[in-house]
C-alpha cells in the first residue's frame, strides 16, 4: 500500500492513529460507495425508462410509481427492511438494486485499500462508476453510451498524467493502439456471418481503458476481458438455448478488466518485467 501523508498533524503514537485514520478513511469509502450504488441504480433505471436523472426529484417504485420516503431509500439496508418489496403495491423488489449497491461498496473499499485517501481513490471511483453503470445499460440494451465514454477518455488523458503518474506518451499511445485494433477487430467481424459483435462503444470504451492505464496494461486488460467474455458465454450456451441466441455484450466484461487492472495492474506490469 503507497505511504500516505495526512493533511493534519497527528501528534504522538502516529503509527496508531495512522491506522485509525486509514481504517476511518475505508469504512467511510464503503458508506460512500453505497450511496454512490443507489445514484447508479437511479441513472441505470432513468436511462432506460427514458427519464431524468433530476426529473422526478425523489425515487419511486418502477411499477406502481410510489415516491419513497427517505427510510425506503437507504442502501441494502431498506431492501432488507422491506424484504424486497415495495411496501405501497407489495410487489418483489428487483435484486439489481442491492445488488449494484453493494458492488459499488465493494470496488470503493478495494480502491480504498488499493489507493488510501487521496485524489487517485477520488479518480479511480469517478471512472469505476462510469464503467458500472456502462455494464447494466449494456446488459440491459446491448448499447454502450459511446458519448460519456468518450469524455471520460478525454477526462483520463487529463487526469491520468497529473493525478495518477501515468506519461501522457503512453496514454496517448493507449487511445490509439486501443481503439485502432477495435476498430480493425470491427471491420473483420463485420464480414464473419455471426455479423458485427464490436461496436463504437467498445472502441470508446478501449479508448478510455488506455488512456486511464496506458498503453502498458492494454494487452491483459482485454486479454481477461476476453476470456470473461468467451467463460460466460460458454456457460450461457449451456445453461439455456434462449439465451444462447441473444450474443453478450462485450463492454461488461472489459469495465470488469479494466477495474482489475485499475486495482492489480502494477502486479501485473511487474510479472510481465
Amino acid at each position: 500500500m503507497p505511504q500516505f501523508r495526512p493533511p493534519f498533524n497527528l501528534g504522538p503514537n502516529t503509527e496508531l492513529r495512522m491506522d485509525l485514520y486509514l481504517h476511518a478513511f475505508q469504512g467511510l469509502a464503503l458508506v460512500l460507495g453505497l450511496c454512490l450504488g443507489s445514484f447508479y441504480n437511479v441513472c441505470i433505471h432513468r436511462t432506460l425508462s427514458g427519464e431524468t436523472v433530476t426529473n422526478p426529484p425523489r425515487s419511486k417504485c418502477p411499477k406502481c410509481g410510489h415516491f419513497l420516503a427517505w427510510w425506503e431509500n437507504v442502501p441494502l439496508v431498506s431492501y432488507l427492511l422491506l424484504r424486497g418489496r415495495c411496501r405501497q403495491c407489495h410487489l418483489p423488489i428487483s435484486p439489481r438494486y442491492p445488488m449494484v449497491e453493494a458492488l459499488t461498496g465493494v470496488v470503493a473499499l478495494a480502491l480504498a485499500l488499493r489507493f488510501g485517501p487521496g485524489p487517485q481513490w477520488a479518480v479511480h471511483m469517478a471512472f469505476t462508476g462510469l464503467f458500472i453503470v456502462t455494464s447494466f445499460l449494456a446488459f440491459d440494451t446491448r448499447i454502450m453510451p459511446t458519448r460519456s465514454l468518450l469524455i471520460g477518455a478525454a477526462a483520463a488523458l487529463v487526469v491520468a498524467p497529473t493525478l495518477l503518474g501515468v506519461p501522457l506518451r503512453d496514454s496517448l499511445f493507449g487511445v490509439a493502439v486501443g481503439a485502432g485494433l477495435f476498430w480493425v477487430l470491427r471491420l473483420g467481424s463485420a464480414r464473419l456471418r455471426s455479423g458485427q459483435w464490436l461496436g463504437v462503444g467498445d472502441m470508446a470504451l478501449v479508448a478510455l481503458a488506455g488512456a486511464l492505464l496506458g498503453v502498458g496494461l492494454l494487452p491483459p486488460v482485454i486479454a481477461l476481458g476476453a476470456a470473461l467474455a468467451g467463460l460466460a458465454a460458454l456457460v450461457g450456451r449451456r445453461g439455456a438455448e434462449e439465451s444462447a441466441k441473444a450474443p453478450l455484450p462485450f463492454g461488461p466484461f472489459l469495465c470488469i478488466a479494466i477495474t482489475a487492472g485499475i486495482l492489480w495492474g502494477h502486479r501485473w506490469l511487474a510479472l510481465l518485467g
